[in-house]
C-alpha cells in the first residue's frame, strides 16, 4: 500500500505500521478465528454474529490487501470461497496468542 502524507509522520515506529492493518474493529477476532483453520465465509460469518456481512467483507478485503489472509474462490457450482492465513498471517501467530493470553487475564481482572 501507498504511504500517504499523514503515515509518513510515523514511518520510524513500527506499531503505527501494524495498527494501520489492524485497525479494523474486527481485524483481530478475523485473524483469530483464521488462525485455528481454514475457513468460508458463511462459517466465518457464523462466528461472528455481530459483523454484518458488508463489514466482514470489508475487514477481510483489507486483510488480503495487506498480505496477511489468502481469499481461494474455488469454480465449480456453487461456488466456494475460502479464506486462510497467507505466510505472512502465520508469522502474526505468536503475537496473537499474546493478545488472547492478556485477553483472558484482563477479563479476569474485569470481573
Amino acid at each position: 500500500m501507498n504511504e500517504s502524507a499523514s503515515d509518513e509522520k510515523f514511518l520510524d515506529c513500527p506499531f503505527a505500521s501494524i495498527q494501520k492493518v489492524v485497525r479494523g474493529k474486527w481485524s483481530m477476532a478475523i485473524l483469530y478465528f483464521l488462525s485455528q483453520r481454514v475457513l468460508r465465509f458463511g462459517e466465518l460469518n457464523r462466528k461472528m454474529l455481530m459483523v454484518t456481512q458488508a463489514y466482514l467483507t470489508k475487514e477481510l478485503r483489507l486483510l488480503e490487501e495487506y498480505g496477511l489472509v489468502n481469499r481461494k474462490v474455488y469454480p465449480p457450482v456453487p461456488s466456494k470461497v475460502e479464506h486462510a492465513l497467507t505466510p505472512l498471517g502465520e508469522k502474526s501467530l505468536p503475537v496473537l496468542k499474546a493478545w488472547e493470553n492478556f485477553a483472558v487475564d484482563y477479563q479476569d481482572y474485569q470481573a
